[in-house]
């Protein structure tokens, strides 16, 4: 293995806090792994990683280590990546919020596979707020306004959000007119899964947003539990309306307060700040980026 290849090793143990994760990672076999580290370390005569029973830590002399591993491994992707006949390649990890990439993704997978052919692709579904750098992650598919954090974000979509009920309920319980007659009406609750809070309604009222809670009989923390809740009548929701464009169409739901609009949510694709963008997550990034465009677009017609 050669010293560009020991780097990557290297810097992916650090990342995965892991001999045995790394080795998964880049399909190298773990007596590799030990083997590679052992030797960089009697190279450079430090000691670079500290090892426990559960765990992998680098040491301060691997820290900085580290730092010029990714420094250099940054400059020979840009290095390769600035030719024109370079071609993405290897393996992409995207983390992504799984109802969205059903929507806007999946369908030109096919199309992006074929096109990059040398990439390959492993998308795991989670609505956690995870470290993409420890979980091993190029990028991932966020929904929502994003906390503060090192990352870097390109937001590729504005989604529109309806509020909306069955026809049933809105006949047990009446068609609110505006916020104050909402006043006896129940919700479907949406619970975050990262902060355990049932999302609030709101509203936008003129230059004002405005939000409401309201009692919920069933909590759920599934965008697809909260759909199919919705779709039994079981209270009122607000989401985005690619979700429910053939309920709308064919009556099973019906929208609500259309003058008081649910503010739009963004989407974006994130990623570590610390890591070179390398050419196999850019090109993904403007795939995905004209895929929410062209999809979100044909939606609003």
């Amino acid at each position: 293995m050669d010293r560009l290849d020991a780097m990557r090793l290297f810097t992916r143990i650090v990342e995965r806090r892991s001999f045995t994760l790394a080795a998964n990672d880049t399909g190298v076999p773990r007596s590799t792994v030990t083997q590679v580290i052992r030797k960089l370390e009697e190279r450079l005569n430090v000691q670079l990683l500290q090892r426990t029973t559960r765990t992998v830590k680098p040491t301060l002399d691997g820290e900085a280590y580290y730092r010029r591993c990714i420094s250099i491994l940054n400059d020979v992707e840009d290095a390769e990546g600035a030719f024109s006949g370079a071609e993405p390649k290897g393996m992409l990890r995207v983390e992504v919020q799984g109802t969205l990439a059903r929507h806007f993704l999946l369908s030109g997978l096919a199309d992006f596979l074929n096109r990059y052919p040398h990439i390959e692709l492993s998308m795991s579904e989670s609505d956690r707020w995870i470290d993409l750098v420890q979980e091993g992650m190029d990028c991932a598919l966020r929904y929502g306004k994003l906390p503060d954090s090192d990352l870097i974000a390109r937001q590729v979509a504005m989604l529109e959000l309806v509020t909306c009920a069955t026809p049933a309920y809105i006949q047990h319980f009446g068609t609110p007119t505006d916020l104050e007659s909402l006043v006896g009406h129940r919700i479907v609750g949406l619970r975050s899964i990262t902060t355990g809070n049932v999302t609030p309604l709101k509203f936008n009222s003129g230059s004002v947003l405005k939000s409401m809670t309201l009692p919920a009989i069933l909590c759920v923390t599934s965008p697809e539990s909260y759909i199919d809740s919705v779709r039994l009548g079981l209270g009122i929701a607000q989401m985005p309306k690619f979700h429910v464009e053939n309920d709308l169409k064919n009556g099973t739901l019906m929208t609500i307060l259309e003058h008081l609009p649910p503010p739009s949510i963004p989407v974006s694709l994130v990623y570590p700040r610390n890591r070179q963008l390398s050419p196999r997550v850019r090109v993904f990034l403007d795939w995905a980026t004209q895929e929410f465009a062209k999809k979100n677009s044909s939606s609003q017609d």
